[in-house]
C-alpha cells in the first residue's frame, strides 16, 4: 500500500474496480449477503437493478480498500487536495459537545482523515480490534494519522470516558448502523425490515449533551466529498427507541442518494425477533 501510494488517483481506481469485479464473482457467499440486503430493502427493484448494484458495491468497496493507501501514506497536501469538506461545515466550529454521525459508507475511512486534517479540534471514536496485530496496527495508525492527540477507544472502556471527553470539547464520530448482536441492540425498522441497532447514538447525545450532526462521505472521481449536514434540532428526544427509529430513517434518505456506495456487505440482518427465521 505505500508502494501504490503514489501512483495517479485514475490508476488506482481502476485497480479497484478490477479487483471489485473479482470479488464479486468468485466471493459468492458475500455476494448473496449483498443481495439478501437488497431484496429486503428494495423489493420494488428488478432483479437487473438488484445486480447492478450489488456489482457496483463490490467494485465501490474495493476502490476505498486501495485508495487507503494514498490516504494513509501519500503526501498530506495529495490527501487535502482529494478529500474536500463541505456542505455545514461551521456545525464543527468551537467546542460543543457534538457527535458526528457517520453512517458505513464505502467513504468512511476519508471521511474521517478529512476531519481530522483539516479540523482543529480533537475526535474521538470507539474502535473494534482488527484479529490481526498487524493489520490492527495498520489500521490505528491509518485512521489516525492526522488530528489533535487523537483518542481511540476500545468497546471495553467504560461509557464515563466518553461522556467525559464530549463534555471536555470533543468530537465523538460514531458509526452506529451495524448489527452488534441481541446483547446491545433494540429491533428498529430499517427499509420497513426489523434490525437490531445500537441505540448509542441517542445514549451519547442525552448523556453527553451533544449535539448530533451527520457526515456523509461520497467517492467521487477526484477523490471524495465530505458532506457535513446541519445539526439535528431535537434530538435526542429522551426517547431511545424512537432516536433510533428516527436515525434509521434518515440514514435511508443518505442511501437513497447513493445506494451502491453503502456497505451492505455487512450481515446487516443477522440478528431476527424472537422466533423469525435467519435471512442469511
Amino acid at each position: 500500500m505505500r508502494a501504490i501510494a503514489p501512483l495517479p488517483l485514475p490508476w488506482l481506481r481502476a485497480l479497484g474496480y478490477v479487483l471489485g469485479l473479482v470479488l464479486y464473482a468468485l466471493v459468492w457467499s458475500r455476494r448473496k449477503v449483498v443481495d439478501v440486503n437488497l431484496r429486503l430493502c428494495f423489493p420494488h427493484w428488478s432483479d437487473a437493478q438488484r445486480r447492478k448494484v450489488a456489482r457496483d458495491t463490490f467494485v465501490h468497496v474495493a476502490q476505498s480498500f486501495v485508495d487507503r493507501a494514498w490516504l494513509w501514506h501519500a503526501d498530506p497536501e495529495v490527501v487535502r487536495r482529494r478529500v474536500v469538506l463541505t456542505g455545514a461545515v461551521r456545525e464543527l466550529a468551537g467546542n460543543d459537545a457534538t457527535i458526528v454521525f457517520a453512517p458505513h459508507f464505502v467513504g468512511l475511512d476519508a471521511g474521517v482523515t478529512g476531519l481530522t486534517q483539516q479540523l482543529p479540534r480533537r475526535f474521538i471514536g470507539i474502535y473494534t480490534r482488527q484479529s490481526n496485530p498487524v493489520v490492527d496496527a495498520w489500521v490505528l495508525k491509518g485512521r489516525h494519522r492526522f488530528g489533535i492527540n487523537p483518542r481511540p477507544m476500545s468497546r471495553n472502556e467504560g461509557v464515563r470516558e466518553i461522556i467525559s471527553a464530549l463534555r471536555d470539547g470533543d468530537i465523538m464520530y460514531l458509526l452506529p448502523d451495524m448489527n452488534f448482536g441481541p446483547e446491545e441492540s433494540i429491533f428498529v425498522p430499517f427499509y420497513g425490515v426489523p434490525a437490531a441497532t445500537v441505540p448509542s447514538l441517542s445514549r451519547f447525545a442525552r448523556l453527553g449533551r451533544a449535539k448530533v450532526v451527520p457526515v456523509i462521505t461520497r467517492m467521487r472521481r477526484g477523490g471524495y466529498e465530505v458532506r457535513v449536514h446541519e445539526a439535528w434540532a431535537g434530538f435526542p428526544s429522551g426517547d431511545a427507541e424512537a432516536d433510533t427509529a428516527l436515525m434509521n430513517r434518515r440514514l435511508q434518505d443518505y442511501i437513497d442518494e447513493m445506494p451502491s456506495q453503502y456497505y451492505w456487505v455487512h450481515k446487516r440482518f443477522k440478528t431476527r425477533p424472537p422466533g423469525e427465521p435467519t435471512v442469511y
